[in-house]
């Protein structure tokens, strides 16, 4: 009996949810396999904070890929005794990414009949959407469904009538994620019968009851297959109190972090090796687009030869010198024998592995095969594969990454003891952002088999703070194993399941352009915002304001076709700058939690913020900033291009389609006028779709202020300062605003813009957001009053703000509403850009109109006193304009 074996009998066995269970009271009811199933572990998440944590799903705890494997087997089999063989022929599988991707194809190895497909958030140019959902409590992407063969979900591809569907998730805790499928896709192929497929089923009683009359609802039978079946008891407050300890804890691993690190001596990385499996062609690298019975009989019979391939590489592996462990992993009990359901196994083995300093030329006792995010069935069969092919005497174990961001705590009674960081290396449509490794770090793996398919094997993965870097400080042997990515045929044979596709070696890249980040574009941080525009900065576009006004008003040209000289604001209006964005932050941070919460309860739970761009981009910078202080949520976030009398950028549109499900996308500006740019909206839209686009994109407007009642989603109704309509490109991240002309702006390329980098001393944008959204907290509970408000009060658009241009155009004899500038955003831009003409003030306007009065006076354009005016302010630009109308100074010559 080996030392470890011994040790586990006379030590007691520490259940992985103590640590949670203690510090907040939450407590796992039910049969006598629940705590031998999950473990506890704790994440920022404002619905649910703890984290339930399979000891059998290899995502977050290494675990023996036979053992995995075999959950799921053994779960597919009582399904297809529930079925019966006949039924069971007409099933098909359908698994939820990431997390139970490889159960989900596990279950339907069991049924052993049955075709699978698994939900993903990668989207792949060119393959058009069956369906999509959203995931409540997630804090990840929205799922799509993109089968090869559009009849899949019908008929299993059969062509038959339509099949039994199995969906598969790793826990059913609300059933609202599932309950949502199939109330969507039933609507589209409805069917009589449905089977739920869970490791563990944790609802409560009041779920139970809705899943029954759900059945009877849509008049179909809805089983339920678990492993386990129980409750997690939550104390009042958990929430809270949950949140806090999570904070407490990252700020004192965050101390620790600053801390001097001792010098570790001849602390060399790990090798980095590649090893090619030879994958048979036109097998899937998964379920993503559909796996059929041909596809699984073509993978079984390769599965030898590719870990053959892997075990001789690992043979020449270098002994790393003996890793410290973690402490002792609590046992989960022996393998199932033959015949048998199978059993756990081993626990998560953080520590007390067998020491890994092998000599050169032997094969290590401790492997890891990690696979990647939504990349998880691959993976555990090569991991299976590899069990065979070493036996007993090597321990093999398996997990994946993942997108979840989770406390570890270095606790025997906690689920994650230990976390790598890297950043993501498959160009997530959502873009740049941390992924995560768990329990791999100190649980003495002699090597680590990382397995990619040929889409994430990119720069960002060799990187020196890549996943494979990060893995080579805490093994002795990397062996990377890509494979390649499956990419469906754009005229594949409808009803021929299992046609094999020829898979390149690696999926070609949209022809779509791709968003520009800072900081190579923009000073704003990459995760904040994705510009959909093109890069003009080496483009001469700047023209005096005074011909540029002369061009547009005598339609010789567009405005949009040139761009203002940039305002360098004097050091007194920098000063008042300064202090009306420390006097309105409060008001401001109001207004941004309000317009959040609004979108977040009418079009959340993940919605895609798509800025106006320029205006609305530091508006949806600090949404997307209160909705992850807020809740947790890091939502993707783009800027877009419209121009009036032009559209909206239609390229822009249809990358966002190719990325997102355009019904997520929120379209967000900093304020509306008259309302002329949310009319624009909706007509370029309507024009879009009707010329061949995807269709769901909603054309309202969600705006941090609605002066001119103009949508029905905004923070506010009040004219007031916006401090970032004070500025121009030094406000907005150094971003112009956008250009549209014909030399310079293709078909299908993006709308351009530029960087100012020149003026980044000048620069105040993180100053704006930190300003703001350092009053996130202050505002809370006003935010959640008047978001409450607002949702239940009637908010159609009242266009009061329209009838007031028309009659000021009218009065004024401008006899031209695109002359006359509404509120003060818009009053503001009429000083920077345009030729004003005169400024009207209503009458006891203050301390909001300040810098308007400042830049009236620098102007020489004067500032009338009005009643009846549903804005603070509104400028006239010079009805008249010609190049007599402005001195030599430039000021404005009255009655010109």
């Amino acid at each position: 009996m080996s030392e470890r074996a011994t040790r586990e009998e006379t030590v007691d066995v520490v259940w992985s949810g103590s640590w949670v269970a203690e510090r907040l009271g939450v407590a796992l009811e039910g049969d006598g396999e629940l705590r031998e199933l999950l473990g506890l572990a704790l994440r920022r998440n404002p619905k649910r904070a703890h984290l339930l944590v399979s000891n059998v799903l290899g995502k977050h705890v290494p675990q023996r890929p036979s053992v995995v494997h075999g959950a799921g087997c053994e779960l597919g089999e009582r399904v297809r005794a529930l079925l019966g063989d006949r039924e069971a022929r007409r099933a098909v599988v359908l698994g939820y990414a990431e997390t139970a991707t490889g159960l989900g194809h596990a279950v339907a190895d069991g049924l052993r009949d049955a075709p699978y497909l698994h939900s993903t958030r990668r989207p792949v140019a060119g393959v058009e959407q069956a369906g999509g959902f959203e995931e409540s409590h997630s804090h990840a992407t929205s799922h799509l469904l993109l089968p090869e063969d559009r009849d899949l979900l019908a008929s299993g591809g059969t062509g038959a009538d339509a099949s039994v569907l199995v969906l598969v998730d790793d826990e059913f805790s609300t059933g609202n994620t599932v309950l949502n499928t199939i109330r969507a896709l039933h609507a589209l192929h409805p069917r009589e019968r449905y089977v739920i497929v869970a490791l563990v089923d944790m609802r409560s009683a009041d779920d139970r009851d809705r899943l029954t009359a759900f059945a009877a609802e849509i008049g179909a039978r809805v089983d339920l297959v678990t492993r386990s079946t129980g409750t997690v008891a939550l104390p009042d407050g958990v929430l809270e109190r949950g949140q806090a300890l999570v904070a407490a804890q990252e700020a004192e691993q965050a101390g620790r972090a600053e801390a001097p690190a001792e010098a570790v001596e001849d602390a060399h990385p790990a090798p980095v090796t590649r090893v090619d499996l030879d994958w048979p062609a036109g097998v899937p690298d998964g379920g993503r687009h559909g796996f059929t019975p041909a596809h699984r009989a073509a993978l079984e019979a390769a599965l030898p030869a590719m870990a053959d391939r892997i075990a001789a590489e690992l043979g020449d592996a270098p002994g790393p010198g003996d890793a410290p462990g973690l402490g002792d992993a609590p046992g989960l009990g022996d393998a199932a024998g033959p015949g048998d359901a199978p059993g756990l196994g081993d626990a998560p083995g953080l520590g007390d592995a067998p020491g890994p300093g092998d000599a050169a030329g032997t094969a290590p006792r401790r492997i890891l095969v990690l696979g990647s995010e939504e990349l998880m069935y691959a993976p555990l069969r090569l991991g299976t594969a590899l069990e065979a092919a070493l036996g007993a005497d090597t321990e093999v174990r398996y997990s994946t990454t993942t997108r979840s961001p989770v406390l570890a705590v270095d606790d025997p009674g906690y689920a994650i003891r230990t976390r790598l960081v890297f950043p993501a290396h498959d160009d997530p449509a959502d873009g740049p952002g941390d992924r995560y490794a768990y329990n791999v770090a100190g649980a003495g793996f002699d090597a680590v088999v990382a397995v990619v398919d040929s889409t994430a094997d990119t720069p960002e993965l060799h990187a020196p703070d890549g996943l494979l870097a990060r893995l080579a400080e805490h093994t002795g042997h990397v062996l990377l194993a890509v494979l390649p990515s499956y990419v469906p045929a754009t005229a594949a044979p409808t009803g021929v399941p299992g046609t094999p596709t020829p898979a390149p070696e690696r999926q070609e890249p949209p022809v779509l352009p791709e968003p520009l980040r800072g900081p190579d574009f923009s000073s704003y941080a990459p995760q904040d915002v994705g510009w959909l525009l093109q890069d003009l900065s080496d483009t001469q576009l700047e023209a005096p304001t005074e011909e540029r006004e002369e061009a547009i008003q005598s339609g010789g040209a567009h405005y949009a076709e040139s761009l203002p000289v940039e305002y360098q604001p004097s050091a007194e209006y920098q000063a008042l700058f300064t202090a009306a964005l420390e006097a309105s932050a409060a008001r401001i941070a109001r207004a941004v939690g309000t317009v959040t919460e609004t979108v977040l309860a009418e079009r959340g739970p993940r919605p895609v913020l798509v800025s106006l761009a320029r205006a609305g981009t530091p508006v949806g910078v600090l949404m997307r900033r209160w909705a992850q202080h807020r809740h947790g949520l890091d939502l993707p976030h783009y800027a877009i291009s419209i121009v009036r009398g032009r559209g909206i950028d239609a390229t822009a549109l249809r990358w966002l389609a190719a990325h997102h499900d355009p019904a997520d996308v929120v379209f967000v500006d900093g304020w509306t006028g008259k309302g002329a740019i949310t009319r624009e909206l909706a007509a370029a839209i309507t024009e879009f779709e009707a010329s061949g686009g995807p269709a769901g994109f909603d054309p309202e407007i969600s705006v941090l202020a609605d002066p001119g009642g103009c949508v029905r989603t905004y923070g506010t109704r009040e004219d007031f300062l916006i401090p970032s309509a004070c500025l121009n490109s030094t406000v907005s991240g150094l971003i112009s605003r956008t250009v549209l002309r014909a030399d310079l702006v293709g078909p299908d390329d993006f709308h351009g813009g530029k960087f100012y980098r020149e003026l980044a001393d000048s620069d105040v944008s993180g100053l704006f957001l930190d300003t703001i959204a350092a009053r996130f907290d202050e505002v809370a509970g006003q935010v959640e009053e008047e978001a409450k408000e607002l949702l239940a009060a009637d908010r159609a658009p009242t266009w009061e703000g329209w009838a007031a241009v028309e009659r000021i155009s009218e009065e004024y004899g401008i006899h031209d509403v695109n002359l006359v500038k509404p509120g003060v955003g818009e009053t503001t831009r009429v000083l920077l850009r345009r030729v004003p003409w005169k400024i009207l003030a209503k009458r006891g306007a203050g301390a909001d109109l300040e810098h308007i009065r400042l830049l009236a006076e620098q102007r020489g354009v004067p500032v009338e006193e009005v009643d009846d005016l549903p804005y603070s302010c509104v400028g006239l630009i010079h009805p008249r304009f010609t190049r007599g109308a402005t001195g030599a100074d430039g000021k404005a010559v009255q009655g010109a």
